[in-house]
């Protein structure tokens, strides 16, 4: 037991020096920890003053409630956007007129022939046809730009001029 008093006796230095190095080491670690941690106290600070709010958990949970109401909202808009633009393709938006003279050089160029139709070529062409004693007008439906009823020249430029506007 003696032997082991000595050895430990001779190493006893070398042991309280590498202990005392362990605490500076140590020591350094927190004096670091405790500079990070002031600064991000400062930040903290920095970041919540003024705006009203004692702690971040209760603005991150208003923040996460405004943000589901967004989404809410956003996907409502989705939904009628959608809807609108269904709607957008069945509007008779595609108009074609051609004016011409119905009767060669007796008069001017007074009749016409109007398309109007929508994506999917369907609607209408009226056909006004002029001369000095009477006026005309003419409606013939239109279904995948195909009329039942047989259509003139004029009636056909002005579906092609309405079809090249989709």
């Amino acid at each position: 037991m003696s032997e082991l008093n000595e050895m430990i006796t001779e190493q006893l230095a070398w042991f309280i020096g590498g202990i005392l190095i362990i605490v500076l080491f140590l020591l350094v670690m927190i004096i670091m920890q405790l500079s990070k941690l002031s600064r991000m106290r400062r930040r903290y600070d920095a970041m919540m003053s003024g705006n009203g709010v004692d702690n971040l958990e209760s603005l991150l949970i208003d923040l996460k409630v405004q943000l589901d109401g967004l989404e809410d909202e956003q996907s409502s808009q989705k939904k009628v956007l959608k809807g609108l633009s269904t709607q957008l393709h069945s509007v008779k938006g595609n108009v074609g007129l051609k004016r011409y003279n119905a009767f060669g050089e007796r008069g001017n160029d007074l009749s016409f022939s109007l398309a109007i139709m929508d994506d999917n070529a369907d609607g209408v062409v009226l056909t006004s046809i002029y001369n000095r004693e009477n006026s005309y007008i003419y409606s013939k439906a239109i279904q995948a730009g195909e009329s039942s009823i047989a259509l003139s020249e004029e009636e056909k430029e002005t579906i092609i001029l309405a079809k090249q506007r989709s």
